[in-house]
């Protein structure tokens, strides 16, 4: 039996009466919506509710599910510790998500739970049912810094689980919207919030969950959304699925988005299958953007090929352009897989008799020696995406002012210390963020002077 219905909803404190003390009448369409998603809930009489919470135990690289017989929680914490639950655990199910994880070799199980007293995130939507219904067991899962596709992957595991299992489970995507809305809330406001609450509810109110895709990192970022990649999770366990969806609530208030909607399962659509879908595509754009790059990144390419598949170093090809051969400077290597960094190391200055024993080298060093990342493996290849940065010479200047993000690299400088980053990069808006992050990568600390030098790039995509 697949998973009978699904619901997006918010996880504020403060719309639980006990926590909102009054408050909570800020938001009366959100909670109306939520007391007619449990309705709806105690209509459907699930033995089990699948819940992922961007408050449960998270780590960078790994999905966890929490483990055990059940869990208890409280809001004391929101000066509400009468506000008390104790749930069990569907144990059985919880074990089929992790088989299945392991036999595909999936980041995703019960291993390394810190907490494990229920989080928010999945306390406020257990608010609402239990006023309605209480004959359910519990699974809670955590978001991960992994991917979107891979939050969307868990979720057609977790589908398969519960087929497999012959459960009746209801799923719930909790997460507030951006929390960035108005100037008066208690994160500010950014432009891309509102964007994003107008986007995410436009999408999910036509359950057009292949949409959630296109959501940049760094738009994402900027909003200060918070259920993103519980929404994906959510729209992985309908994969396949034709459903009718419902657009109930969507309030912003307080400064932080909250939107409801709910999603009930119309029968199989091979046209719902929206990370295979995303796959072909980008597979189809990576190989046309591979065999149509310019020599530059043609090489990278090449040299990266050639370790990760055969651990070799290639030899500087026949037919470069005059300038990679006859040309010395230093060069960075940047490899990017699914819209995220990957692997990138560079040299400031030469250290090659060419440019292309540069760019080659560096290349290899960004594949299988950054160490912040795993070596690339060879099943990976298909989907990354390398540029290469040709720096000019450095020059030194006086203040900060002298600086563009746009147009100009950064060097800074204490003593041996000294720390680089590219122009132009995603998510780096100001001068300030430029030699920060440049300092933070030299080691030295934020309020330390700095010499400072400044370059030019010719960017190759």
């Amino acid at each position: 039996m697949p998973v009978i219905a699904a619901y997006m909803v918010p996880h504020p404190p403060m719309i639980v009466p006990e926590v909102g003390r009054g408050s909570e009448e800020q938001v009366k369409a959100t909670t109306a919506a939520y007391k007619k998603v449990a309705e709806d809930i105690a209509n459907l009489k699930p033995e089990t509710i699948i819940i992922s919470s961007p408050h449960a135990t998270m780590y960078a690289d790994y999905f966890h599910i929490s483990p055990g017989r059940g869990a208890a929680g409280s809001f004391a914490q929101f000066h509400a510790g009468q506000v008390r639950f104790r749930e069990e655990y569907d144990e059985e199910l919880v074990k089929a998500i992790e088989r299945l994880a392991k036999e595909n070799g999936f980041p995703a199980g019960t291993q390394g739970q810190r907490e494990p007293a229920l989080d928010h995130g999945t306390m406020v939507p257990l608010y609402f049912v239990r006023q309605f219904y209480s004959d359910f067991k519990l699974i809670r899962v955590g978001l991960s810094g992994l991917p979107l596709e891979d939050h969307y992957r868990l979720g057609q595991l977790i589908r398969q689980a519960v087929e497999e299992t012959g459960r009746r489970a209801v799923y719930i995507a909790s997460g507030d919207l951006s929390h960035k809305l108005q100037a008066y809330g208690p994160y500010g406001f950014s432009p891309e919030g509102p964007q994003y609450d107008e986007r995410v509810m436009d999408v999910c109110g036509r359950a057009a969950f292949g949409e959630l895709f296109d959501f940049s990192e760094s738009f994402c970022e900027h909003a200060a959304e918070c259920g993103h990649r519980s929404f994906l999770m959510m729209a992985g366990a309908l994969d396949g699925v034709a459903v009718e969806a419902e657009r109930l609530s969507h309030e912003d208030v307080t400064g932080v988005g909250y939107g409801i909607c709910t999603f009930h399962p119309m029968g199989t659509d091979g046209s719902r299958r929206f990370l295979a879908i995303r796959q072909k595509r980008e597979e189809q754009r990576l190989s046309e953007q591979h065999q149509n790059c310019d020599p530059w990144v043609r090489l990278a390419w090449q040299s990266v090929e050639s370790f990760v598949l055969h651990r070799r170093v290639m030899a500087v090809p026949d037919g470069l352009p005059d300038a990679l051969f006859h040309r010395r400077a230093g060069a960075f290597v940047s490899i990017h897989k699914q819209g995220r960094l990957r692997g990138c190391i560079g040299t400031i200055s030469p250290t090659r008799d060419s440019l292309a024993e540069e760019i080659i080298r560096n290349a290899v060093s960004a594949a299988v020696h950054d160490p912040r990342f795993d070596p690339i493996r060879a099943d990976e290849l298909p989907w990354l995406e390398i540029n290469v940065d040709v720096l000019g010479e450095p020059e030194e200047i006086q203040s900060e002012s002298e600086l563009d993000v746009k147009r100009y690299g950064v060097i800074v400088s204490k003593g041996s210390r000294r720390g680089l980053l590219l122009p132009d990069l995603e998510g780096v808006d100001t001068v300030e963020q430029q030699v920060a992050i440049a300092k933070q990568k030299a080691g030295i600390g934020a309020k330390e002077k700095v010499s400072l030098q400044r370059f030019e790039v010719v960017r190759h995509t």
